[in-house]
């Protein structure tokens, strides 16, 4: 389908009655025909994109390179302002539905003995009874459901490449389609191509925090549920975590290392291999885990690191979520900086061209981002100390922890007042 018969088969814009300068901006809307956008990448921050864009009149297009919405995956978090993003969104019941009640984080010495039991939330900084931890295909099969109606998805397919032009994106597809778009938006994670497209080599905005990690599933012979038991030795770490009475469970290994794994990206058996090497030597129910790495078929392996951009967008092309901020699993915050940062896009772009709306994108969510990215520190030390001084001082900590999480949550976590939502009627 190209650009004009995508628009000549939508709709006029319609607006309601606004005030001052939002009512000049949004008049300029009212009689164009709809904007086209394409959304690169199906998840958190793509769907939660697509769906605000929807809702403020644009006709959306997300293309995932995947043949399908990804099922299971490690259990997420949503605090703070992300909360009030998915009531927004109406999601919220559906989402405490499936919320895990993780009861308890319980560490352990190198040779296994317990150190401390503990409320995930007096590590983590979240808020029991208010903030949400769940499965990430849960979450992502509750986004999709919410636009899947009103948004075309293109799966097993992604952008080849970009190519700006006054009149809009012209966008070559691996499939080899062509069409053509007012606006384009990467929400392909933080290996993002279409960053890479716009703005070049990964490496020029990566920002490698230490670590390197391993995921990967394993069946539940180990009698847990609704907990997490984490053995560390200085600069290792191994952990076991059950989401339930189920039969699988999920194990992470992470180790720390001055450079990231360049040459194991993309490798699976070089992957394994290094993890095999570096926990060697290990107690616990290592060996075990190791074992099971060999055999498993949904490893992730990746770097633990951040993006860290002085722009997020060029042109007509913008990036949200993993593919501008990501802020790595230590600050547990990515799944809601992907939230918060789609609702903010989208209510950016709502009376604005692409030029003034990507300006008050960053604008009015850059602040939040870096408070929340800046969480890293907080994250490594309490989860990955890297020496055995460092380690014991953070087992007396834990042993002397109240064993009541905090109330109130971390301030990073709800820095940031969500604009008004205007629908287009």
């Amino acid at each position: 389908m190209t650009r004009t018969e995508q628009t000549e088969s939508q709709s006029v814009h319609r607006t309601g009655r606004q005030t001052g300068g939002q009512a000049g901006r949004q008049a300029a809307f009212r009689t164009a025909p709809r904007r086209t956008v394409l959304i690169s990448g199906a998840g958190v921050a793509g769907s939660a994109l697509a769906f605000w864009l929807n809702r403020y009149g644009f006709a959306v297009t997300v293309v995932e390179k995947a043949p399908a919405l990804r099922a299971g995956g490690y259990p997420i978090d949503v605090r703070g302002t992300a909360l009030e993003v998915v009531r927004r969104m109406g999601i919220l019941p559906r989402l405490r539905e499936a919320h895990i009640d993780l009861r308890r984080l319980t560490f352990l010495e190198g040779d296994g003995r317990e150190v401390a039991s503990v409320h995930p939330h007096s590590v983590t900084g979240g808020v029991e009874g208010r903030d949400l931890e769940v499965r990430r295909g849960d979450l992502s099969d509750a986004l999709y459901a919410a636009v899947r109606d009103d948004v075309e998805f293109l799966f097993g397919d992604s952008v080849d490449t970009l190519d700006q032009r006054g009149h809009g994106v012209d966008v070559t597809f691996r499939g080899g389609d062509r069409r053509t778009y007012d606006v384009v938006v990467g929400a392909d994670g933080s290996h993002s191509r279409t960053r890479e497209l716009l703005f070049g080599p990964e490496d020029r905005f990566h920002r490698y925090l230490g670590y390197r990690f391993a995921v990967f599933t394993l069946p539940n012979t180990f009698g847990l549920s609704l907990e997490t038991v984490m053995w560390n030795a200085p600069g290792k770490a191994a952990a076991l975590y059950a989401v339930g009475d189920q039969d699988d469970v999920h194990a992470f290994l992470n180790y720390a290392h001055p450079e990231p794994p360049s040459d194991a990206f993309g490798d699976p058996r070089a992957q394994r291999a290094l993890m095999a090497g570096e926990f060697a030597d290990a107690g616990w129910e290592v060996p075990g885990l190791l074992a099971a790495l060999r055999e498993a078929e949904d490893v992730f392996f990746d770097a633990v690191s951040q993006i860290r951009m002085p722009r997020w967008s060029s042109g007509r092309v913008a990036l949200v979520g993993d593919a501008a901020y990501a802020p790595s699993f230590l600050t547990g915050q990515g799944t809601s900086l992907a939230l918060v940062g789609a609702y903010m896009l989208a209510a950016s772009l709502a009376d604005r061209d692409h030029i003034a709306g990507f300006a008050a994108y960053e604008h009015r969510t850059r602040e939040f981002v870096t408070v929340n990215q800046d969480l890293v520190g907080e994250g490594g030390a309490a989860l990955f100390p890297t020496t055995a001084r460092a380690l014991e001082q953070r087992n007396d900590r834990l042993r002397n922890l109240s064993a009541v999480p905090s109330g109130s949550g971390r301030p990073a976590h709800s820095a940031l007042t969500l604009p008004e939502f205007t629908p287009v009627p």
